[in-house]
């Protein structure tokens, strides 16, 4: 299985890369730009995103509905603005920062269910 992370704190996005691998995911791809997100998922879509609200360029929510709107794919949210997600994508997935591996676990099994 295959995770695009859309991460733009390296420390954060190899605890996530660390999480994931736990999980079974056997590839995972880091970006942190809303274009290089869209571009990556696009030419190798994953079966799982996680993202963040703020990026180095761009935003992780804007990121995640312009994939959504070429793939149905399952979305994480892991982020420390909660609030923001949930007034823009009120059915979202998110896990707060700073987060545990079983919290993420349980939170993937909801996106994966969710879009299935």
């Amino acid at each position: 299985m295959h995770a695009l992370i859309i991460e733009d704190e390296f420390l954060v996005a190899l605890n996530i890369e660390d999480s994931l691998e736990a999980l079974g995911f056997t590839s995972r791809e880091t970006v942190a730009t809303e274009d290089k997100a869209v571009t990556t998922a696009r030419h190798h879509p994953p079966d799982l995103i996680t993202a963040d609200v703020r990026l180095l360029r761009g935003s992780g929510i804007a990121a995640v509905k312009r994939i959504l709107q070429e793939q149905t794919v399952p979305v994480v949210f892991i982020t420390g603005n909660v609030e923001v997600v949930r007034q823009e994508m009120p059915e979202a997935v998110v896990v707060s920062k700073p987060f545990g591996e079983e919290a993420l676990r349980r939170a993937v099994a909801v996106a994966r269910a969710r879009a299935a």
